[in-house]
């Protein structure tokens, strides 16, 4: 069976093992596949894994050795997945292979927006602290989280995880999901709609999925419906919001702070609004990029090809199931 790996850079750049895919096959890793390169790197693969390569239903004619595609992160909409559904061809993800490190990262993001570490930091390296007339000064004044509300959107593994470091941190916690079960033991704690977590929170951290419906779902209307002075945290996606309404919010101070992880095109353009306004932490898709959630993406796509081998294949995200490998 080949297995071609059409974009293994970023996963892989040389601190982790692909030994357990390599095991199932002749695995071929490329570090990036451009669209024109697509047909000839794809001839003869059973097996195609990819992260940010766009797999669309204009390419279905190249791929047709293709049994199997994997994808090498949860989010699967760089896939035409109804496109491969048609061609009884499953297209896999990979789930909670990081949720430690990605609500670590929201929790960091916040952190920072309400210590300053690194502006202060940065102010005493430079001397001030030395000038200082007092014993101690601050640059902007520091917020303790206890006491306050996290409003918590889309409560998967990674929303609920985050909602436990919110509780230890003192906060309340409010959580939005399409259907709300298994309330944590935690309190104070509830399932709330979304109206609520807008009006209630004064963090709001995005965990959901990106879909049409959210899509933007962070605009103009729904932060005129937050309490002044809050905090937005996204590690999900960046499409979830609206980022010149998001600019808008965080010149005007209705918006404390933001913090992500992800912007609406990734590398950003040197335009994009976020990236001059303030009290904005914006880091480079970093959150899941930890070696431990590496390597378990790679772990968890060798399971997901062993299974479909077998002919029960996992966590399909497309309904093509009981295929096997021809």
């Amino acid at each position: 069976m080949k297995i071609v790996i059409l974009d293994g850079a970023v996963l892989n750049p040389g601190d982790v093992d692909w030994g357990p895919i390599e095991a199932l096959g002749d695995m071929t890793v490329y570090d990036e596949t451009d669209r024109d390169q697509l047909a000839e790197r794809a001839r003869g693969a059973h097996v195609l894994l990819a992260n940010k390569t766009c797999l669309r239903r204009e390419d279905l004619p190249a791929l047709k050795d293709a049994r199997m595609v994997g994808v090498l992160a949860t989010g699967y909409n760089t896939v035409d997945v109804d496109a491969f559904a048609e061609r009884r061809i499953p297209v896999c993800n990979v789930t909670a292979y990081g949720v430690d490190d990605v609500a670590q990262h929201g929790m960091a993001l916040l952190l920072e927006l309400c210590r300053h570490t690194s502006q202060h930091t940065a102010s005493v390296k430079a001397g001030d602290w030395e000038r200082a007339e007092q014993w101690c000064y601050w640059i902007s004044t520091p917020l303790c989280l206890e006491g306050l509300t996290m409003g918590i959107i889309g409560f998967g593994a990674i929303g609920r995880r985050m909602g436990q470091l919110a509780h230890a941190f003192g906060m309340r916690v409010l959580a939005h999901c399409r259907t709300p079960k298994n309330p944590p033991s935690y309190s104070p704690f509830a399932f709330a709609s979304l109206d609520q977590i807008f009006t209630d929170a004064d963090v709001i951290s995005l965990h959901c999925p990106l879909t049409p419906q959210t899509r933007h779902l962070i605009n103009a209307k729904s932060l005129a419906r937050m309490r002044n002075g809050s905090i937005l945290l996204n590690t999900a996606r960046g499409p979830l919001v609206d980022e010149e309404a998001v600019a808008e919010a965080l010149k005007s101070g209705q918006l404390r702070g933001l913090g992500t992880d992800v912007l609406s095109q990734e590398p950003p353009s040197a335009d994009n609004p976020l990236l001059s306004a303030p009290n904005t932490l914006i880091t480079p898709h970093i959150a899941w990029a930890t070696v431990k959630a590496r390597q378990n993406i790679i772990n968890l796509t060798a399971e997901n090809i062993r299974r479909w081998q077998a002919g029960t294949p996992i966590n399909v995200v497309n309904g093509v199931t009981g295929t096997i490998a021809r």
